[in-house]
């Protein structure tokens, strides 16, 4: 079991690309993690991970043990989680990998009433706009989009089966520069862009009538998508220009008044996100739990599929 706990420590620590961060993930401390690699290395008698000031990465022997640890990892945790079943109630931890929407959009509704009818299982949720291998990461599952999800995964609707991105801009701004009638006439307005990390800038998307319009925005601000939306929100809602976001997300300033909709006959309506996980024989009993409880939240007629 000594051994078992080393190797599981490094497997964190080389996930997580340090020894704070791993002790965070781990709920231990960064000294206690320390000691079970350095344990490890004596054991093997190989060094496992190069350690700088600012970093640490896996040595070509630690990637080599990384590529056959962590599947044979996962057959140890889904070995003792068949001890599960015989419990009262479920208990244990459940990761997920989610985008930042939603996180914000979706989980607070779902994750209070789980965690209140499972008390004994430990949640950890983390919030990225980067697409991740949820096996090779560690990750029970994950949340993404259709257009985003991964291959070969059992998927299962969660949240708001329809969603629409929406535009909008302050009472202020629309006073200075008027209101565009078509979306083409964006062009002419001062536009609050974004991008995915190392992406491109996102073009906005509008449908009208079966027609589709791409618009490349222009503008005096652009902000990472997820990471920093809430910035494009205040700047909008100061009257900066003009902003293009998940409808959800700026409903609350449009209901006070912050923001005034735009252009609303032409929002894009797209498929809301999937919770999606490696199909496999026997889930670890936390996430068949959460994959229960958020079927029975959703209205019928939306089977599970597998992706492939």
């Amino acid at each position: 079991m000594d051994e078992l706990t080393d190797l599981t420590a490094f497997m964190t620590v080389a996930r997580e690309g340090g020894f704070r961060s791993a002790a965070r993930a781990a709920g231990s401390s960064a000294s206690r993690m320390g000691d079970a690699v350095r344990r490890l290395e004596a054991r093997l008698g190989v060094r496992l991970l190069h350690r700088t000031t600012r970093s640490v990465t896996p040595t070509d022997a630690g990637a080599r043990l990384l590529e056959r640890l962590a599947p044979a990892l996962g057959e140890v945790r889904s070995a003792l989680d068949v001890v599960n079943d015989f419990r009262d109630r479920p208990a244990g931890r459940l990761r997920l990998n989610v985008p930042i929407a939603a996180a914000r959009l979706v989980l607070p509704g779902i994750v209070p009433p789980f965690l209140a009818k499972y008390p004994d299982i430990r949640l950890e949720v983390i919030a990225e706009e980067r697409l991740v291998d949820v096996v090779a990461e560690g990750y029970d599952a994950g949340i993404r989009y259709e257009e985003r999800l991964a291959q070969d995964m059992v998927a299962v609707p969660i949240g708001p089966r329809v969603q629409r991105f929406a535009t909008a801009a302050s009472p202020a701004y629309f006073a200075r520069r008027g209101r565009p009638r078509h979306p083409r006439e964006l062009l002419d307005h001062d536009c609050l862009g974004g991008r995915y990390i190392g992406g491109p800038l996102h073009a906005w998307e509008f449908e009208r009538g079966g027609k589709t319009l791409r618009v490349d925005p222009k503008g005096p601000l652009v902000v990472g998508l997820g990471t920093t939306t809430d910035l494009a929100v205040a700047a909008a809602v100061a009257g900066t220009g003009i902003i293009y976001d998940f409808e959800d997300w700026l409903r609350p300033y449009i209901d006070r008044g912050e923001l005034e909709p735009v252009l609303e006959p032409w929002w894009p309506a797209f498929s809301g996100p999937v919770l999606y996980y490696p199909g496999r024989h026997h889930l670890p009993t936390p996430l068949r739990a959460f994959i229960d409880f958020v079927k029975s939240l959703q209205p019928r007629g939306h089977p599970w599929r597998s992706c492939s």
